[in-house]
């Protein structure tokens, strides 16, 4: 049970393997990986078998732990600790949950004897870190819940229309998700709620995997191109939008999967509410400006290629435009936090300000 609420867990039986589940399968097959290394917990995230910044710090959390478990001669040296962190954390560039997660646990170990104890710290480490996120995500949704239960209000019991991008729910965040998170709790709570999945090119996070998440909490949901979300909003068919983050600046710009910009400029013009859901792990403290945030680019095949299942039940992989035409592939972009209505947060909403942030998290680190 624990491997469909959750995207990561140590193996139930066998000391030093961490399980997964293979996100780019989903939705068609859903697929456990076991984790035997810190070589394969570093091409779990690069590949995108684990992805989400809260996931990927628990990820970068576990393969510490897995690096530990594997060190060469069984000689848990600080050198190979801060080697395998640094290996971590050239994974992926964007999301700082990887960073921050990965350092932590280089500072919990960093001083205790160089034997097996830093293996039961590594991983005593790495499930509180887990924990933490989840918990962060169920407040995420506690907080959240009140705007929905607002609008609903509002419009007299009748649906509450959100819009997302990408997927920000329990596949990329351990448990609830973070702009899922308050979706989840108005639908306990009997809330009518309708989310409107954006495909999310070019990998289509949110048809293949946002989906499959609304659809098995029964939530009702519906499909749409990328640029179908502007046109909604003209329509007075969108109440509010909840985004999720792979970083946030300590001033409120906010870096998410790219398309978020577009869809924040157009709740801007039509008065749409743009929230974005993030735990305090996902705000970078020592950035002032988005534009100092990194962009990841990845291979521009996923530009070029689309996969899905045809009409023999097949998973197939296609090539969409000509052979030779080149492509590029950015992962993220930057919304200004002037475009942000307000960031929901473990420790409640505030407004995307250094002001605003720094009230909730006085002490400028996460979770205080």
């Amino acid at each position: 049970m624990q491997a469909l609420t959750r995207p990561i867990w140590p193996h139930p039986e066998k000391a030093g393997v961490v399980q997964v589940i293979d996100q780019r399968l989903l939705p068609h097959t859903l697929k456990i990986l076991d984790l035997h290394s810190v070589e394969d917990a570093i091409e779990a995230i690069y590949t995108l078998t684990v992805r989400g910044a809260p996931l990927i710090g628990a990820s970068a959390a576990w393969g510490m732990y897995l690096a530990a478990c594997t060190a060469p001669g069984g000689r848990i040296s600080n050198e190979w600790m801060e080697e395998s962190c640094e290996k971590i954390k050239a994974a992926r560039p964007t999301a700082v949950n990887l960073a921050w997660a990965a350092d932590l646990l280089m500072e919990r170990v960093r001083h205790l004897p160089e034997d097996e104890t830093r293996i039961s710290a590594m991983y005593a480490a790495a499930a509180t870190i887990t924990d933490a996120e989840a918990e962060r995500c169920r407040f995420i949704g506690e907080y959240g819940l009140p705007l929905i239960r607002k609008i609903a209000e509002e419009k007299n019991g009748k649906p509450v229309n959100i819009l997302t991008h990408c997927n920000a729910g329990w596949l990329a965040c351990v448990e609830y998700g973070t702009a899922t998170a308050p979706v989840y709790a108005a639908h306990r709570e009997g809330i009518a709620v309708h989310v409107w999945v954006d495909e999310t090119r070019p990998l289509n996070q949110g048809s293949r995997l946002t989906a499959w998440e609304l659809g098995q909490a029964g939530v009702e949901h519906t499909i749409i191109a990328d640029n179908t979300g502007g046109h909604l909003m003209q329509q007075g068919m969108v109440d509010m939008v909840i985004v999720g983050t792979d970083r946030t600046t300590y001033t409120g710009d906010v870096a998410n999967k790219i398309g978020t910009y577009l869809k924040a400029l157009a709740a801007k013009d039509n008065g749409v509410p743009f929230y974005v859901a993030l735990p305090s792990s996902t705000i970078d403290w020592t950035l002032e400006k988005g534009r100092e945030i990194p962009i990841e680019t990845r291979n521009p095949d996923e530009v070029r290629y689309v996969q899905g299942k045809d009409d023999a039940g097949e998973t197939r992989r296609v090539l969409v435009p000509p052979e030779n035409s080149p492509a590029m592939d950015f992962a993220f972009d930057v919304t200004p936090a002037r475009l942000v209505t307000g960031l929901i947060t473990e420790k409640g909403v505030c407004p995307a300000t250094k002001e605003g942030i720094a009230a909730l998290f006085p002490l400028g680190k996460a979770g205080e």
